[in-house]
């Protein structure tokens, strides 16, 4: 088969889901960085993003003739394509149920976090009081979800994947989980400890270092490794 080609840029939550996930695949693949613009989204500079993805964002996966986007269209693909290790759960109703939680990981948990870009400065702000007394609603759910089990569906899956990410936007925009969910910031160090995880997330540390931006003292160790 041809090799995988994987676009993604040096800040895309979404992109790093992708990549996380061939990562713990253990699959080939080259990864094409499109540049990123000011603040925190993308400038569809590359003509292959541009001409596969009407939306014109990363990231976007080819594949043997197959062009795809979207993080969890590509979840989808790659557990398919390559069946082991499992990132899904095998019966129907907790796969149905970590498909779930990776949806709201997210459209919910991210889309909130989201209403924060650009009030950093400003907590006070309403928008802001209400978009983090929502994820710490949201946090306090998944911290419930984690009784008795590692990670957030069972064994490590794709849910993970998109609520690491998800979670770390929080923490650079001012949802930082605290001691009120400790199951929940156990789960972030079992997550960060996996080896495709911090070489994505270290490397996104780096780069924001680079850019004189702040970087979440959590990856610490991870960016170091990166350097």
């Amino acid at each position: 088969m041809a090799p995988i080609v994987l676009y993604s840029g040096p800040l895309s939550m979404f992109g790093a889901k992708a990549e996380i996930a061939l990562r713990e695949k253990g699959v080939p693949f080259e990864l094409v960085m499109v540049p990123f613009a000011a603040g925190d989204r993308y400038d569809p500079v590359h003509p292959e993003v541009m001409r596969i993805n009407p939306k014109r964002q990363v990231p976007v996966l080819v594949h043997d003739g197959l062009e795809i986007f979207d993080s969890t269209l590509i979840f989808e693909y790659l557990e398919d394509a390559f069946p082991e290790p499992a990132l899904w759960p095998k019966d129907a109703v907790p796969r149905a149920q970590a498909r779930l939680l990776e949806l709201k990981s997210d459209e919910i948990v991210f889309m909130n976090i989201v209403r924060l870009f650009g009030l950093e400065d400003t907590p006070q702000h309403p928008v802001a009081v209400d978009a983090v007394a929502k994820a710490y609603r949201h946090y306090a759910e998944l911290d419930a979800n984690l009784a008795g089990r590692d990670f957030i569906a069972g064994a490590f899956s794709y849910a993970d994947i998109a609520l690491f990410m998800a979670q770390f936007y929080g923490e650079r925009k001012g949802a930082m989980m605290n001691e009120t969910t400790p199951r929940l910031l156990d789960w972030r160090t079992r997550v960060l400890a996996r080896p495709a995880v911090r070489t994505v997330i270290g490397r996104m540390g780096a780069w924001l270092t680079s850019q004189r931006r702040e970087s979440p003292g959590y990856i610490a160790d991870a960016v170091a490794a990166s350097r």
